[in-house]
């Protein structure tokens, strides 16, 4: 996939392929820019209704003089297109695209734009679809895999230009932040283990000047995460908890630290999980994936932050060894914890991470987890749980969800449901009840994140797809990558 950006004539660019926007009254947006002989013969062309007129509709058209192929694309009302409808166009050109021979594609920008898109947007958001649409599963099947060798020719007027190559920059850098984040959800976990995810850290770092820290077991027995070691016990993999810090910001700012929930199978332990759809429980690393995809987003971008990764990672197995329910561990703050189930192990390793923020200070920590499937129930598959100590950064995150329609939404975390996780014999439980069980699951943490402003992502109905379409969609990275984004400027 190569993008190239031209301020030139569209007349005088050479491609296979040329991509005209038309509206919903049967005009050419471009018109102008074309020769009277190709808006006659296009005009003629969609004046026989081919072209059809749901927004996204596509026509490829053959035998014009000025261009080998042209592929119509139906806009519906400029002045209401928005972002999601040039999403929908961007994904059904690549689709055409993918079954023709033809790979050189211009593609006019202008046509685009009106009053709710800018045109850096819709560089960005062209960008990032076209990369996401030719995404291909790092599968392990033995077939050659596709490669798709398209190149596309952004094309605008010169005073453009630079809101172009500025989108495209930051489309294509989330785009393949994400793209990292799918590719480790979708590896299996004999593959993608707590080593693994070691290992990519430590690339992330080479390839980008970042410092990498791993601990071992023993290093995280000598900072007495108790929790964190209670879940890993189960399993002969090896815990690992993972540093990963970009620092390009002033010397006296204040890091921003995310936390990745890094379970990288999730049997559920002795509370040993139903079989079925169990091999979905690779997915439970999704968290630590994520801010992994958003540190090579940030390394791309070369951002000019301090931001730390922190990922406590193992694997939540049943085993002679592993923890029991009634077991009462103690976190790396100090604060015991009975375990009243061991599938919800995901915020034990997650306390101790963000007990391990506090040494940096923070101006803000931000934790991702697939942590509850009650916030499924809650929000579906099209929303991130959004919880937060702090309403500022709850509403700076939600608007960055809606600038990068990658959406979360805010629950609340009030003092009436702490009680909820009481215990007679430690000072909290793990659990509190299946009633509202994503806001108790975020109650768990605040526990632990009362020394700075934290916000926790539940993605546990975003970060993958199930069923014939199965696989991790790269979120929340979009959305942290814009938060992030925003914080540079």
């Amino acid at each position: 996939m190569k993008f190239n950006i031209k301020t030139d004539s569209i007349m005088d660019i050479s491609a296979d392929i040329i991509i005209i926007a038309v509206n919903d009254k049967n005009q050419i947006i471009n018109k102008s820019k074309l020769k009277p002989s190709c808006t006659t013969y296009l005009s003629n062309i969609i004046s026989s209704k081919d072209l059809l007129g749901d927004v996204g509709s596509i026509l490829l058209v053959h035998g014009s003089k000025d261009f080998e192929r042209i592929i119509l694309v139906r806009t519906g009302d400029i002045n209401t297109f928005s972002y999601k409808k040039l999403i929908k166009i961007t994904q059904n050109v690549v689709r055409t695209l993918k079954n023709l021979k033809s790979k050189n594609v211009i593609l006019p920008i202008e046509q685009f734009i009106n009053n709710q898109i800018s045109i850096q947007n819709a560089s960005e958001f062209i960008v990032r679809e076209v990369i996401n649409s030719t995404y291909e599963i790092n599968s392990l099947k033995t077939k050659e895999k596709v490669i798709h060798n398209i190149n596309i020719c952004l094309q605008c007027e010169s005073s453009n230009s630079n809101y172009v190559k500025l989108g495209h920059k930051h489309g294509e850098a989330v785009a393949l932040g994400a793209n990292l984040t799918k590719d480790l959800g979708n590896l299996p976990p004999n593959i993608c283990t707590p080593t693994y995810l070691a290992n990519t850290a430590k690339k992330i770092a080479k390839q980008f000047k970042m410092q990498a820290k791993i601990l071992d077991q023993k290093q995280i027995e000598k900072l007495k995460m108790g929790s964190f070691l209670s879940v890993a016990k189960g399993s002969r993999e090896a815990p690992k908890f993972i540093v990963l810090e970009h620092n390009k910001g002033k010397k006296n700012q204040k890091p921003i630290v995310l936390v990745g929930k890094g379970i990288t199978f999730d049997a559920g332990g002795i509370s040993l999980k139903p079989g079925l759809n169990m091999d979905e429980m690779k997915y439970d690393m999704c968290g630590a994936a994520s801010v992994l995809g958003v540190m090579h987003t940030v390394g791309l971008l070369n951002l000019p932050l301090n931001v730390v990764c922190l990922i406590p990672s193992c694997e939540n197995l049943p085993d002679g060894m592993a923890v029991k329910p009634a077991d009462i561990v103690t976190s790396m703050s100090g604060q015991t914890i009975e375990i009243l189930n061991t599938d919800a192990e995901g915020r034990l390793i997650l306390c101790d991470a963000l007990t391990y923020a506090e040494r940096y200070k923070p101006e803000i920590v931000i934790d991702v987890a697939t942590l509850t499937g009650a916030c499924v129930i809650a929000l579906g598959n099209y929303a991130t749980g959004l919880f937060s100590n702090d309403k500022s950064l709850s509403d700076e995150l939600e608007e960055s969800g809606i600038k990068s329609l990658d959406k979360a939404w805010p629950l609340p975390l009030w003092d009436e449901y702490q009680g909820l996780l009481d215990s007679n014999f430690a000072d909290m439980a793990n659990i509190g009840g299946r009633a509202g069980g994503s806001i108790t699951a975020a109650c768990f943490l605040s526990r632990f994140a009362k020394k700075y402003n934290w916000a926790h992502l539940d993605i546990a109905g975003t970060a993958n797809t199930s069923g014939k379409s199965k696989g991790a969609t790269g979120r929340p990275v979009p959305m942290l990558s814009q938060f992030l984004i925003d914080r540079a400027v």
